[in-house]
């Protein structure tokens, strides 16, 4: 699947000018993590999030450090800590390197990029202009509408076929040495695993093919082979 299938198209926005205030108000009022900052050309300039806002002198969670912590931070550090806790505008607060995607990105490479830098969206852009937004949020609702559609039961034979096919194209599964058999959709492995993590993850294979009902897991691992 593209960005494009499961962006939010509605995009909600705000000035590079827009107060600090009236961001977190906005954030609440339309219960969203954060906002692209457009400007008046129509182009993304930065994002504001949750996190941009958390340490403010208003609430007085600003941040305080030690005095020896304070010697140990530098003067750039420590007037970025500054901005962030005293700034009114939205472009004096918001990341200004975003990352972004185009409409035929896919979900695997904006997951990749998720976990990569660390951040929970992405703003999707065609020539440069934002046209949506892919958050953690509509992953997992992919995730539940695509285990929520019911498919065709395979057969045991059927299952049994799914499940080599699964495992052998992982490489970590060529050192397993495992028969595995399959009677009323219900699995049983046997065998010598290399690893717990080599066992854990022939199980997840296993249990993930459609039609399975359960898995039976008679491996052993091979140093406690003849003990």
């Amino acid at each position: 699947m593209k960005a494009a299938e499961v962006m939010v198209s509605h995009v909600i926005s705000v000035r590079p000018e827009t107060t600090v205030c009236d961001v977190a108000r906005e954030l609440v009022a339309r219960k969203i993590s954060a906002v692209p900052v457009i400007d008046e050309d129509g182009s993304l300039v930065g994002i504001v999030s949750e996190g941009d806002l958390i340490r403010r002198v208003e609430a007085g969670t600003e941040k305080h450090r030690s005095w020896w912590l304070e010697l140990l931070t530098t003067n750039a550090q420590l007037a970025t800590d500054y901005v962030k806790s005293h700034a009114r505008y939205a472009s004096e607060v918001m990341t200004r390197e975003v990352v972004t995607v185009r409409e035929d990105t896919s979900l695997a490479e904006i997951a990749k990029l998720f976990e990569h830098h660390n951040i929970k969206r992405v703003p999707v852009l065609r020539n440069g202009t934002v046209i949506g937004i892919v958050s953690r949020a509509d992953l997992l609702h992919v995730l539940a509408e695509l285990h929520s559609k019911s498919a065709p039961i395979p057969d045991d034979a059927g299952i049994h076929s799914e499940i080599l096919r699964q495992l052998k194209s992982e490489h970590w599964f060529s050192s397993a040495q495992v028969e595995i058999s399959v009677r009323n959709a219900a699995v049983t492995i046997q065998g010598i695993v290399m690893s717990q993590e080599q066992r854990t993850a022939i199980h997840v294979a296993a249990e993930n093919v459609p039609g399975v009902r359960s898995v039976n897991d008679q491996t052993v691992l091979k140093r406690l082979v003849g003990e």
